[in-house]
């Protein structure tokens, strides 16, 4: 939404949506207004807006109208691989308008979903982060789980840096998934090659940490300032509390030293006893995504 409190263009508006709850932070607005829309684009934000003879009124006392969100943890590359969901289809019932896909491709299959995913979702707007795997999460399914960090062979550091330059437009960052599941027999190693594909491309890293090894203070000591710890109130093992309460120390260094906490909830990767222990000890997430997929 961009504009201002009861300020009116020229001529009846629309369309006016009547008494719901607005929220714009960009505005500071969260109060129960109306909203009149001009040619598909908001006119003005006031109480008791006025339309003409042909103005559509609709009535939506005890709903909220807000800007299109934005989830920072998504998975939509529908038709590409197993995990994905449709971008186009849920951004209508979720009132979600950008989508940052978190490493769904990787090099190898980037370059489809591109061309066949985020070019046509338009204006619904997917943003992404790159997986290291070359075939990014290839396996992920309630009958295939492989994780795609397990075989070294798989991570081609050469081949991320010209994927991520060629589509520099696009591309938000480096996504690695490290733990039990996703990287198995290769622990931390897929993490530091990740921080060397950002580091060099200049890119933000967001890192996906399940059961150990490695351990929470393997992947949290290596953030850096403007990184992403996704799935950050997991449950135990590697919960970010500390037993009986309070915030384990390389959690709090992390924090202070600009790692940025999102939720990435899931379907098990939000623990809601370490979200309470969290919340209890002062310590809140700075992004709450949904971390949309099949299974979840």
């Amino acid at each position: 939404m961009s504009a201002s409190p009861n300020t009116v263009r020229p001529g009846p508006p629309d369309l006016i949506l009547r008494g719901a709850r607005v929220i714009d932070p960009s505005q500071g607005i969260d109060r129960v207004t109306d909203v009149s829309f001009s040619d598909g684009k908001v006119a003005a934000i006031g109480d008791q807006l006025a339309g003409g003879a042909n103005t559509e009124v609709r009535d939506l006392r005890g709903m909220i109208v807000t800007p299109g969100l934005i989830d920072l943890h998504t998975h939509v590359y529908w038709g590409g691989t197993s995990i994905s969901v449709d971008a186009v289809k849920l951004a209508r019932s979720s009132a979600t308008a950008t989508f940052i896909d978190a490493g769904t491709a990787g090099p190898g299959n980037f370059a489809g979903f591109r061309k066949h995913v985020i070019e046509p979702a338009l204006p619904v707007r997917i943003l992404p982060f790159l997986n290291l795997s070359f075939a990014g999460i290839f396996a992920f399914s309630n009958t295939v789980m492989v994780g795609e960090c397990d075989d070294l062979r798989m991570l081609d550091l050469n081949e991320c840096v010209r994927v991520i330059r060629d589509n520099a437009d696009l591309m938000l960052g480096v996504k690695v998934r490290v733990g039990r599941g996703a990287s198995g027999r290769s622990g931390i190693a897929p993490m530091d090659m990740a921080l060397e594909v950002a580091e060099e491309v200049g890119l933000p890293l967001m890192a996906h940490l399940d059961h150990p090894p490695p351990s929470r203070l393997e992947v949290l000591s290596r953030l850096r300032p403007g990184d992403i710890l996704t799935h950050c109130f997991r449950p135990f093992p590697n919960a970010p509390s500390a037993p009986g309460g309070g915030v384990r120390p390389e959690v709090q260094a992390a924090r202070e030293r600009g790692v940025i906490f999102d939720i990435g909830h899931g379907a098990g990767s939000c623990g809601f006893a370490t979200s309470r222990a969290m919340l209890a000890a002062g310590f809140k997430p700075d992004v709450i995504s949904s971390d949309v997929h099949v299974l979840s």
